[in-house]
Parts: C-alpha cells; sequence; structure tokens
C-alpha cells in the first residue's frame, strides 16, 4: 500500500513536498516512482528512483527543479518540488515496482508499476 500526500494549491514559484509512505513492502526491493495525470493527458513518469537507491530519473520538464529523496527507515519517498509551474498542475500519484531492473533503472514506465497510491492534488496558479 502507498499513501500519497503533501498536495495543494501553491502560485506559480511556489514550493511544495509530496510524501509517499509505503506499507507492506520495503524500499530496498522496489523502485518508487512518482507520476502525475492532468486533465484530459496520459499519466507521465515525473521522478522515480531505484530500490538501490543509487538510481534517478528526472523528466526533462523537471529537471532542476524537482528532487526525489527516500528515507529507507521510514519507508518512505519525497518529492521536492520547487519554482512550481501552471504547467505541473496535476495529480501526483506514487507507485512501487518489482521489475526485473528495479535494483539499478528507476524506470519511468507506469506499466513497470504494480503499487499505486490514491494521488494527491497539485495545482500550481499563475
Amino acid at each position: 500500500q502507498l499513501q500519497a500526500s503533501g498536495g495543494g494549491l501553491v502560485q506559480a514559484g511556489g514550493s511544495l513536498r509530496l510524501s509517499c509512505v509505503v506499507s507492506g513492502f520495503t524500499l530496498d526491493y522496489y523502485a518508487i516512482g512518482w507520476f502525475r495525470q492532468a486533465p484530459g493527458k496520459e499519466r507521465e513518469g515525473v521522478s522515480c528512483i531505484s530500490s538501490s537507491g543509487g538510481g534517478i530519473y528526472y523528466a526533462e520538464s523537471v529537471k532542476g527543479r524537482f528532487a526525489i529523496s527516500r528515507d529507507v527507515a521510514e519507508n518512505t519517498v519525497y518529492l521536492q518540488m520547487n519554482s512550481l509551474k501552471p504547467e505541473d498542475t496535476a495529480v501526483y500519484y506514487c507507485a512501487g515496482g518489482d521489475y526485473r531492473t528495479a535494483y539499478y533503472y528507476p524506470s519511468p514506465n507506469r506499466h513497470d508499476y504494480d503499487y499505486w497510491g490514491q494521488g494527491t492534488q497539485v495545482t500550481v496558479s499563475s
């Protein structure tokens, strides 16, 4: 089970920190991805971290603004979002996957993830 939280309404240029609390499995064996879905658009990979913690992916649109991190002891993954833009508005989901290369490869492909949280809304006003 994954529980995402931390979304909200923020002005452009502001920051939010999303949290994904994982239960039922450990981060040592599962890659965790943050995905987002805006109305009328497909769900896209935003940032992902491999189960080793050594592999990190960022979508081009968020590079330099977002940072993913994890606390293995707390079984929690974070997404720090800075310099937010209106185009970042979406429902953000965290997901866990134990695909074959999960140890070192942070896959941005949503089909590699088996477990999904409920989503948290992020709205950025201009």
